[in-house]
């Protein structure tokens, strides 16, 4: 239960994000700040496109998206919640995309824990070029 109400306390601060590039929260996705486009909306057991929360993470540090607007695999911000938590022992660093996420991972430095039930419903916007 602990973990859920850490969990929602992160939601709340992604969709209310003072700093968002794009409408009402930011994220990182492929290194970039993406922001979303309306307030998420709850989705338990339905997320498919993969949303990593960091607990515990460095300073700056934004939930990282594993998909967005122009992949292939991107369902539109049905998000699969999967909760990146930073071992005891290691001085947690910024992760910026997936495939640092990953690394991490396979390095020991994370654990990554699967909450179906705090999936949620929020589509990204990448910001625009200038």
């Amino acid at each position: 239960m602990k973990i859920l109400s850490a969990i929602a306390g992160l939601l709340l601060l992604f969709s209310t994000q003072a700093s968002a590039q794009v409408g009402f929260g930011a994220l990182f996705l492929e290194g970039d700040v993406v922001g979303t486009v309306v307030p998420p909306a709850a989705a338990p057991m339905e997320g498919r496109d993969p949303i990593y929360p960091v607990m515990g993470g460095a300073e700056g540090q934004l939930p990282v998206a594993g998909t967005g607007p122009g992949h292939r695999d991107y369902h539109g911000g049905q998000w699969a919640v999967h909760v990146v938590t930073f071992m005891v022992d290691v001085e947690p660093y910024l992760l910026t995309s997936e495939a640092e996420v990953m690394d991490a991972y396979y390095d020991g430095d994370v654990t990554i824990t699967r909450v179906m039930e705090a999936d949620f419903k929020c589509p990204i916007q990448r910001k625009p070029k200038n």
